[in-house]
């Protein structure tokens, strides 16, 4: 069987750009989002280039759905080389409006989900020595803003996962990853929302979701004498 390469939140920009890439590579992609019905027509675009995918509904908040995901891949699929946490979990509200839902939700999403990843994912690997984990983080990863009180919460616990994981696993030849993005992406959401940022594709001045699958896909294929635990990824003409 191929090796298997797990997104989680595989959606229609960033996570489905790496999806395609691990399968272009050689990997049976596994694309999950909340429901199958959802991640289906990224599968099936794969499937049409001649490459293999998976769907899977499943919420990554839950830990016996992460579990039962992981085991079904390992026993049906394929052993798993590669895991990605993908899910962003953006909001924006002032620190008044900001109720204990809103910042219970955006951390279960944004770093609960992330632990549960990180942690099937470990239980995986290090029987083998071997594998890859990228967890994809933000500018809220390193400093907060006004009316990101939330996902800044949630993106440092992501970022202290990454670091702790990586200096655990990698003695054990698992390589572990966190990318900080920073700047627009070329989403729907961009171009709907943010009409003037989204013009600036044009001078390649938005993140392309193909080139950062590219530079997931290097952190994957690095040799272990060189490995990069934090990477940033940001146009050209942002400003940092």
């Amino acid at each position: 069987m191929k090796p298997a390469a797990i997104i989680v939140g595989a959606g229609d920009a960033t996570g489905g750009a790496i999806a395609k890439r691990f399968a272009r590579g050689g990997f049976v992609s596994i694309c999950t989002r909340r429901s199958e019905a959802a991640v289906s027509p990224l599968v099936e675009e794969i499937r049409a280039a001649g490459h293999e995918a998976h769907g899977f509904g499943c919420d990554a908040r839950s830990e016996d759905e992460m579990s039962a995901l992981f085991d079904e891949v390992e026993a049906n699929i394929g052993a798993i080389e590669v895991v990605i946490f993908n899910i962003g979990a953006n909001v924006h509200f002032g620190i008044t409006e900001t109720t204990a839902r809103v910042y219970r939700k955006v951390w279960e999403m944004a770093a609960f989900a992330g632990f549960l990843t990180g942690r099937e994912a470990a239980r995986k690997m290090l029987p083998r020595n071997s594998g890859t984990i990228i967890f994809t983080g933000a500018t809220a990863s390193l400093r907060g803003g006004a009316g990101f009180s939330a996902f800044a919460g949630a993106k440092f616990a992501l970022r202290a996962l990454a670091q702790s994981m990586a200096r655990e696993l990698g003695p054990h030849g698992i390589h572990v990853a966190h990318s900080v993005i920073d700047g627009a992406i070329d989403t729907a959401f961009i171009r709907d929302n943010f009409p003037d940022r989204y013009k600036l594709k044009d001078q390649d001045g938005i993140l392309n979701p193909d080139a950062i699958a590219e530079a997931y896909w290097m952190l994957h294929n690095q040799e272990r004498s060189a490995w990069t635990h934090e990477l940033d990824l940001r146009p050209w003409i942002e400003t940092f």
